[in-house]
């Protein structure tokens, strides 16, 4: 009989996970990217959440996709998975992806999915890749090919976003938001959350209960010529977390350097960037080192990072994931802030941070206007 009662449980607990799995899957408010046609009302509500997908009219000569970073409590585990859409310049060539890059070993993996794999939720950030899924809360994870293979559950809470969105500001690029033909948009959905759960990896578990997490985006036809990206939300000693990305942006057939980004600590979110008038001064010590000063009404940054091991990711150019950029996630960052008397406000390094160096970092430098040289910004 105790048999019978086990076994009887054990059917019970197995019907529960399919149950579990399957609901998963579910969105609100569902929407096949490669079916549906007009969503009445979804150009507001996704003007005002620029974390929300944002392509939903698009069919040809664009990308958008999102970086989940995740680190374990110990600082021995971390990942940043990458899941998005692919339209090539002619529409002809349609994908979704999930891209991986393994933070201690500087392995990278890029699985491939058919475009009638990705939906979305028209009511909220929620993504699907078969049996994939992805928002603010939750990454479920499902991957295998001939050689590789990832998947576990990590759930994500006590997000720090940034301040409510207003239609003229919505997110960390302001009114830019709204610029019409900008090669790529830029959004961060968390600044700093909590982790639990696991991931298994080529048969590796990689615990991040207790970890921290970081989501932001990028959506457009191509990412920039050149740019920086730095970021941690792993500091020695506090529970602050930095963004800073530069980069040479297309515009009217020239070209200008522009920034953005934010700095995170003690519960207040301080921004930065072109459209807030804030100055960056940007030098490169040798080949691994960048020295970056910002200054704005109130505060100066002086920011050290020096580039480690990288991954090499696909990026896209016109819509196509055809370009290879490296990423560091265990760059060291050293930042301090003062206020603009030179009082210390802030000092702290982090040894676990991203950093991207890519392209001609010279145009960065000297940040003039010059003539655009082609429309895929390459």
């Amino acid at each position: 009989m105790k048999l019978f009662h086990y076994s009887v449980l054990l059917v019970l607990l197995i019907f529960l996970g399919i149950l579990k799995s399957i609901s998963a899957q579910q969105l609100p408010g569902e929407v096949k990217f490669s079916e549906h046609k007009f969503i009445p009302g979804y150009g507001f509500k996704k003007a005002g959440n620029p974390e929300m997908f944002q392509g939903n009219k698009k069919k040809k000569r664009y990308f958008e996709g999102w970086y989940f970073k995740m680190v374990s409590a110990d600082g021995q585990s971390i990942l940043s998975i990458i899941p998005g859409i692919s339209l090539s310049p002619d529409g002809s060539e349609q994908h979704a992806f999930i891209q991986v890059i393994n933070g201690k070993t500087a392995q990278t993996y890029y699985y491939t999915f058919p475009i009638e794999a990705f939906a979305f939720s028209r009511e909220k950030f929620a993504v699907t890749i078969g049996d994939n899924y992805f928002s603010a809360n939750r990454l479920l994870l499902n991957l295998r090919d001939d050689s590789t293979s990832l998947s576990g559950e990590v759930l994500m809470s006590e997000q720090t976003e940034l301040p409510s969105a207003r239609i003229l500001n919505p997110g960390i690029m302001g009114w830019y938001r709204f610029v019409p033909f900008m090669q790529c948009y830029h959004g961060v959905v968390s600044l700093n959350h909590r982790l639990e759960g696991t991931l298994i990896k080529n048969g590796q578990t990689h615990d991040f209960s207790e970890g921290k997490g970081y989501i932001e985006k990028d959506w457009g036809s191509s990412m920039p010529s050149a740019w920086v990206w730095m970021q941690s939300n792993n500091f020695s000693q506090s529970e602050a977390s930095f963004m800073l990305s530069v980069a040479n942006i297309p515009w009217m057939r020239k070209s200008f350097t522009g920034f953005l980004g934010f700095f995170y600590y003690n519960g207040e979110i301080h921004r930065f960037a072109t459209y807030t008038r804030a100055k960056l001064n940007l030098d490169h010590k040798g080949l691994d080192t960048l020295h970056i000063q910002i200054y704005d009404k109130k505060r100066v940054y002086q920011i050290e990072a020096i580039h480690k091991s990288a991954g090499l990711l696909m990026a896209p150019v016109g819509g196509s994931m055809d370009r290879r950029i490296p990423e560091s996630i265990d760059a060291t960052l050293k930042l301090t802030v003062m206020d603009r008397q030179g009082n210390v406000l802030f000092k702290d390094n982090s040894f676990i941070s991203g950093l991207e160096l890519v392209g001609d970092q010279k145009i960065l430098m000297s940040g003039k206007q010059e003539k655009r040289k082609s429309r895929s910004g390459q």
